[in-house]
């Protein structure tokens, strides 16, 4: 029986991998870490009895024991906390499904401790690829994909030469703004944001989503996770959310993983690998589908696709400071503190504004993040 430890265990993707373990009956749930939602966590440790859990504070660690005191469970809290819950033991694998750039640390001492990665947190490779990729290969350690898209590539490059690809092909849905202009974005709410055309997903994510931001991390987590340089990463826009991505090989082959908008799919690929389970997901059904149509992206209108591509391009510490303002510019805009058009603003605001750090360490991938939100807090 497969040991897994959950990074994230009450956010969207933590549910659905419980869900998948729920339904699989044969892999131990030996750790679970999460935020603030002490309540579900409660639900959580009654249900799948780890050995170990992790809370963001203290005070959250104090109320899950007032919760479930007749549990036999170590309770940790904090930065510490996670690395103990990445890093238990018993985990054969670790699902790093935690929102943000706190995510890297933990994947670093989970890597270190011969852990397979289940990756969820694009920011850790976004900011801190060239670190994880290489000291994944010293560890010997696999690195699965759990968003749709890079799963899709991977699933699309099972068994092929990588060194035949000519590209990758990155599919979005558009999101709700798809075909808007600039001037039509203006004026956008909290609630239109939040109201995704096909997937399910937590509120930062489902920002992200519709201003191609997200797309822009997933641009910028291809480039390391299958040692492409980011030119050879192509956006295209597919509303249906049918086809997850493509690859096209030097031959002019192109191959495509398609499937209901259900990330249950990618997570059991990835808890499973190399092999796939029953899955109780609606199945595609093409006659009634229709049609698939691709679009162009509009990176001018959708201005945080088109940023990511330079930040790509430039390196270093760009990166961290594109993921940092975005990360403060949305929480800005959940709380309503900001309009919906000042987080591309931002995010360009703090990569044209940030010195400059080639192949940066830990240190200074998060020290460029303090920094970041320091400016974009006297800004904005």
């Amino acid at each position: 029986m497969k040991s897994v430890s959950i990074l994230g265990s009450t956010g969207s993707i933590g549910t659905q991998t419980l869900d998948v373990i729920r339904i699989n009956k044969d892999i131990k749930v030996v750790a679970l870490a999460a935020g603030t939602r002490i309540k579900e966590l409660a639900e959580q440790v009654r249900e799948f009895k780890p050995e170990l859990v992790c809370t963001a504070t203290e005070e959250g660690a104090k109320e899950l024991a007032a919760l479930v005191p007749d549990m036999q469970i170590k309770i940790v809290y904090g930065k510490d906390g996670l690395i103990e819950a990445a890093t238990v033991k018993e985990a054969q694998i670790v699902v790093t499904a935690v929102v943000g750039m706190m995510g890297i640390v933990p994947t670093i001492e989970a890597i270190k401790a011969g852990k397979d990665i289940a990756l969820a947190n694009k920011e850790t490779l976004v900011t801190a690829g060239h670190i994880i990729m290489k000291l994944a290969k010293e560890c010997g350690v696999n690195i699965y994909p759990v968003d749709s898209e890079h799963s899709a590539i991977f699933q699309c490059l099972n068994g092929e030469n990588k060194r035949e690809v000519r590209k990758l092909l990155l599919t979005a849905s558009g999101g709700p703004f798809r075909g808007r202009t600039v001037e039509q974005l203006a004026d956008v709410t909290l609630e239109d944001a939040l109201k995704h055309p096909n997937w399910a997903m937590g509120k930062k994510i489902t920002i992200d989503s519709s201003t191609m931001v997200n797309k822009g991390l997933e641009v910028m987590e291809a480039q390391w996770l299958f040692d492409v340089p980011v030119d050879r990463v192509q956006v295209v826009v597919q509303p249906q959310s049918i086809i997850h991505s493509m690859v096209e090989f030097v031959d002019g082959g192109i191959m495509a993983q398609l499937g209901s908008p259900d990330m249950r799919l990618p997570i059991q690929y990835a808890l499973y690998y190399p092999h796939r389970r029953e899955l109780n997901s609606e199945p595609v059904d093409f006659f009634k589908l229709g049609k698939i149509t691709f679009e162009e992206p509009d990176m001018e209108t959708f201005k945080g696709l088109k940023l990511a591509y330079m930040a790509a391009r430039k390196g270093g510490n760009i990166p961290t400071a594109y993921n940092a303002a975005n990360e403060l510019a949305v929480s800005k805009f959940l709380n309503r503190k900001i309009k919906y058009l000042d987080i591309p603003e931002s995010i360009e605001y703090a990569m044209d504004n940030i010195s400059y750090l080639d192949n940066p360490d830990v240190n200074q991938i998060l020290s460029t993040e303090a920094t970041v939100y320091e400016m974009i807090e006297s800004r904005w």
